[in-house]
């Protein structure tokens, strides 16, 4: 089958099925109360995901770039059990980790443009944007959530199944699962950095998206597209000076091997969702479709446990291991740096941008 670009893809008319009424469910330190919708998701699906075990045998194929250790790569072991235990082993997920079947960008262009070789991915959640998602823009400008409590609130809100719905809306082949964090993202540098004045000139690593393009434009540095396969070997080499991650996720990666320096700017949180094709959804009966979605349900309440801990543990190894970690006290200068790239891509959506905000709590 040829393949479909973002551009060709938007470009072209498509039907898609009815939209799911996702719901969801998670908690974390902060915010462990689920919406009343998700609640009764999960009652009423109890019966049919166990009813699902004498149902046809289906192995879905989940693409994950990051290793099986991550935050990301946890969240995914912890959907597979989750599905094939209510299905009984009749629904199979075949976790392919550490970027085996390419970048994110290179799995969504795959699974857009009618590939059935991959059936799942976890992807950011603002991956989709380039491919028309618009709403799921807005979770990735800078500083939007203060804390993850802030995040929590709108992963369990009544607006988080609007966001996870637009793919469907859009008529594209993919449908949300579930929501999850992987923690605040933050720049790190192969030369020592103490504050955002050292940015200036600098390249740093992002990928081709406009929002990230805008952030580090206004940090003063040069944006630098390089795809996160080839992420370790252009520091060690000098293509770029720098790049950002999660906190996990550049431990992990073992960057550290090659920029030891980390500035805690917080600049973004992680957030993160799992998305199914309309194939592999269609490979389902009622009752695997049913358990699926409980079990995206518990895997977000999974995720929200998890990620600070997580985050934590590593950031105290990062620290002993003579990693320089640098604190961002004040917050303001990197705010204001980002105010244009801010405004110009939440102007045409100031509404619900306001919505997201107020939910801080």
């Amino acid at each position: 089958m040829k393949k479909i670009t973002r551009r060709s893809f938007l470009a072209a008319a498509g039907v898609s099925a009815a939209a799911l009424a996702l719901t969801a469910c998670g908690g974390s330190s902060n915010s462990t109360t689920s919406t009343a919708a998700s609640s009764a998701a999960a009652s009423t699906t109890a019966g049919d995901a166990a009813a699902a075990a004498s149902d046809p045998k289906v192995t879905l194929v989940y693409a994950e770039v990051n290793p099986l250790d991550t935050i990301v790569g946890q969240t995914a072991t912890h959907f597979k059990e989750k599905v094939e235990e209510l299905t009984g082993g009749s629904v199979v997920i075949d976790v392919q980790a550490s970027g085996v079947l390419g970048s994110e960008n290179d799995v969504l262009d795959a699974i857009l443009g009618g590939s059935t070789s991959i059936d799942m991915s976890r992807i950011s959640a603002f991956a989709l944007t380039s491919y028309g998602c618009n709403k799921s823009k807005l979770l990735s400008i800078p500083f939007t959530f203060e804390n993850r409590a802030h995040f929590w609130n709108f992963a369990n809100s009544d607006l988080a199944p609007e966001f996870l719905n637009e793919p469907q809306e859009l008529g594209l082949p993919v449908r949300g699962i579930f929501y999850g964090e992987e923690g605040f993202r933050h720049f790190f540098t192969v030369n020592p950095v103490s504050g955002i004045e050292d940015f200036k000139g600098l390249k740093l690593r992002v990928s081709n998206d406009p929002v990230m393009n805008g952030m580090v434009e206004g940090l003063g540095a040069n944006p630098t597209v390089v795809s996160f396969g080839e992420l370790y070997s252009a520091l060690q080499t000098g293509v770029v000076d720098g790049a950002e991650q999660p906190i996990a996720n550049y431990k992990s990666n073992a960057f550290p091997e090659v920029a030891n320096n980390l500035i805690l700017d917080g600049h973004t949180l992680g957030a993160i969702q799992a998305v199914i094709t309309d194939n592999a959804w269609g490979k389902l009966t009622e009752n695997q479709q049913a358990a699926i979605m409980e079990a995206g349900a518990d895997t977000q309440a999974f995720n929200a446990d998890l990620s600070e801990s997580a985050e934590n543990k590593v950031l105290d190894e990062l620290k002993s291991s003579g990693c320089n970690v640098v604190d961002v006290p004040d917050k303001t200068p990197w705010q204001e740096a980002c105010q244009k790239v801010i405004s110009e891509n939440t102007s045409d959506q100031a509404e619900l941008y306001q919505q997201l905000l107020d939910m801080k709590g």
